[in-house]
């Protein structure tokens, strides 16, 4: 289990409508990157596809050098909702997908506890989701994720919901638990600031159909604070460089 992934020559349309058009990408095992453009341009589309949850339509995907499909054990998708169970608890939601893959009772236990503990959820370990602030459910939707053993994470505007702060709360916890364990993450956003204080890369993507417009490298040291980084000339260099892009990627109607 590599975590590479690689994308080449990927079109892909819905009934009469072209989403991705001839699209190649490669992920390099432990790389994060993220994927900005227009709504609608195919970034959901393409984690979907290299997910394995849609058939792909012409080109091809490797993942870990295999084809995609639904429910392997080697990636973890992370959806824009916290998606818990209403009757489980954030200890009970963060074991969750362990659970489903068989993972021991008290193996899952003590990591999902820990991860708890690093999403800043100690003591909420039996509160319930109508007890938990959205931004605290995002918590516990993070540490199920990190919780699987998958190399590979897909990520969907996890915390876009979110308002200004708790983003930069869970942007920091993201960078912490990412320099743990450094997995290859694929992350869609619409953030420009969270996509160049988190990735090593940033592509950006075309309105529909969506094609590959820059692959722009964040040459901003690591370990990052996200906070720290509001501050640094560099980042804002990259967000001006990124904005310039996005722009022609939205036909200039920004």
């Amino acid at each position: 289990m590599n975590g590479r992934i690689q994308v080449d020559n990927v079109s892909q349309k819905f009934g009469g409508v072209v989403v991705l058009d001839d699209v190649s990408l490669a992920v390099e095992p432990r790389q994060f990157i993220s994927l900005i453009g227009p709504s609608g341009c195919g970034k959901t589309t393409l984690l979907n596809l290299i997910a394995g949850l849609i058939p792909l339509a012409s080109g091809s995907i490797g993942v870990s050098g295999t084809s995609p499909n639904a429910g392997r054990r080697d990636v973890a998708y992370m959806l824009a909702r916290d998606s818990l169970l209403p009757w489980r608890t954030a200890q009970q939601n963060a074991e969750f997908g362990c659970e489903i893959r068989g993972v021991e009772k008290e193996i899952r236990r003590l990591k999902a506890e820990k991860l708890l503990e690093q999403v800043g959820l100690k003591g909420f370990e039996d509160s319930f989701p109508k007890m938990l602030s959205h931004g605290m459910r995002q918590r516990v939707a993070l540490a199920r994720t990190f919780c699987l053993d998958a190399p590979i994470l897909l990520m969907d505007e996890p915390f876009g919901a979110l308002d200004a702060q708790t983003k930069l709360q869970l942007g920091e916890i993201l960078l912490s638990l990412w320099n743990k364990e450094q997995r290859t993450v694929v992350l869609v956003t619409h953030d420009l600031g969270e996509a160049i204080s988190l990735s090593d890369r940033v592509i950006v993507v075309s309105a529909r159909p969506g094609k590959i417009l820059a692959d722009v490298a964040i040459d901003l040291p690591r370990p990052r604070s996200a906070r720290a980084l509001q501050k640094d000339h560099r980042f804002h260099e990259l967000y001006a460089e990124l904005w310039s892009k996005l722009e022609i990627a939205l036909g200039g109607s920004i």
